[in-house]
């Protein structure tokens, strides 16, 4: 019984009880600005917040004369996140082009991409667009080249970009031809009907992710034939995309693969200091081809890493050069989608946002639970991070078993140094 109990006092003593959120035991603080007075405000949070805050920025807290502020933090992504498929209708040709009618998603767009199956082609699409179910009253949209130049190791783009419109109906005359120097399209009857298999509907741009740079290289390296930036990166700072800025004087075109890979630098752990490589490519064609004129360029290389670590990384980001001569990158960047934290401030005074305590877990606001993003709120700004001037360390309140584990094993020992005595003493008794 006594062991029982003893038990039950020790299971008790290693619940640990959540720690109060109090100002002195934050290391760090911040001064957030209102530059319209009180009411719902967003201020960004930049990235060099990440490495002094608690995983999740589950620590932030928001004060306002001592008193504390519900909060809700915002993530900069596509309204529309998903791509849609649009129906095709009346798929036919008119002489050797290829004519077909759009269905299009009931939301606002800004792109088409066509699948098409052939290889090294130009195309002209002229597309224009209604309201009317039977196609009448069109509006022209503009004409756009698509192209394909695999043989010419350069890239392929059948996207059309447009202008955001929510024309549920649209039609497209597509006039193909081979690329230059190239005879393998097959541009006979049969084959030009069964070139247009699908038509994707991407999210709109107009509605894309905002990025903020969480660091930045211009020492660019030469190794074998590549050319690499690395980085030593602070822990828990999310890298969402790579960038590239090239030297304002070159012009020539080029379609290079890139790498990025990630080490975490600060753990003992074997399995935790495996790293991850993810791939992509850069591109640029500015040419004219066929009598076309093609236009795109792709500077960046979505690259959510593993890096949202809670140790130091090493990332390295690496151009695959070929036999080409080496691109002339003047940085490359490592960027973070935008966040943000918003609020109702009751007054005009500045607020405070401390963080830096690690023994918090994330705050239950009814304001993050009903908070709606919309465009009405004002930008507040978030000043530079600064010690907290009335620190102090949080009393250690870990159970006693915590701070000082070995007295359960000497709880234990005395435990059974009894059991064993009692255990003698009765084994005597029924001998005597």
């Amino acid at each position: 019984m006594k062991s029982a109990i003893l038990l039950t006092l020790v299971l008790w003593q290693a619940t640990p009880t959540p720690e109060p959120a109090d100002p002195h035991f934050f290391r760090y603080q911040r001064t957030i600005t209102l530059p319209t007075g009180p009411g719902q405000s967003c201020a960004v949070l930049d990235p060099a917040l990440f490495p002094h805050a608690a995983p999740s920025l589950k620590d932030l807290r928001l004060y306002q004369d001592n008193r504390e502020i519900p909060y809700a933090i915002t993530l900069s992504e596509p309204q529309q996140p998903d791509s849609d498929t649009a129906t095709i209708r009346n798929l036919g040709l008119r002489g050797r082009n290829i004519v077909f009618d759009l269905e299009m998603p009931n939301r606002p767009y800004t792109e088409l991409t066509l699948d098409l199956p052939e290889r090294d082609f130009i195309a002209t699409a002229t597309v224009s667009g209604t309201r009317d179910p039977n196609y009448a009253n069109q509006t022209r949209l503009g004409e756009f080249t698509l192209f394909d130049l695999t043989s010419q190791r350069l890239s392929r783009s059948t996207t059309i970009h447009l202008q955001e419109t929510s024309l549920p109906y649209l039609h497209i005359e597509l006039a193909i031809s081979p690329a230059t120097g190239t005879h393998t399209l097959d541009t006979s009857p049969q084959a030009l009907q069964k070139m247009v298999q699908s038509v994707t509907v991407p999210p709109s741009r107009e509605a894309q992710s905002l990025y903020t740079t969480a660091a930045e290289a211009s020492s660019i390296t030469r190794r074998d034939r590549q050319s690499v930036a690395i980085f030593n990166l602070p822990e828990r700072i999310p890298i969402e995309r790579v960038s590239f800025a090239l030297a304002p004087n070159f012009k020539a075109n080029f379609s290079r693969d890139v790498s990025i890979s990630d080490h975490p630098t600060a753990t003992t752990n074997a399995a935790d200091s495996l790293g991850e490589t993810l791939s992509g490519t850069i591109l640029r064609v500015h040419l004219t081809q066929a009598g076309r004129e093609i236009r795109q360029e792709q500077l960046s290389v979505p690259a959510t890493l593993g890096s949202n670590m809670q140790s130091t990384a090493t990332v390295e980001v690496a151009v695959n050069n070929g036999d080409d001569a080496p691109l002339p990158i003047t940085a490359v960047r490592l960027e973070t989608r935008q966040r943000k934290i918003c609020f109702d401030a009751p007054a005009a005074q500045p607020l405070i946002l401390f963080y830096g305590d690690v023994a918090l877990t994330a705050p239950q606001y009814d304001y993050t639970r009903l908070f709606s993003p919309s465009g009405e709120f004002h930008t507040a700004k978030l000043s530079p991070e600064q010690l907290n001037p009335a620190y102090r360390d949080r009393p250690d309140a870990r159970p006693l078993t915590d701070r000082h584990p070995h007295l359960l094993w000497i709880a234990l020992l005395i435990v059974i140094c009894i059991l064993a005595i009692i255990a003698i003493r009765s084994s005597k008794t029924v001998h005597h």
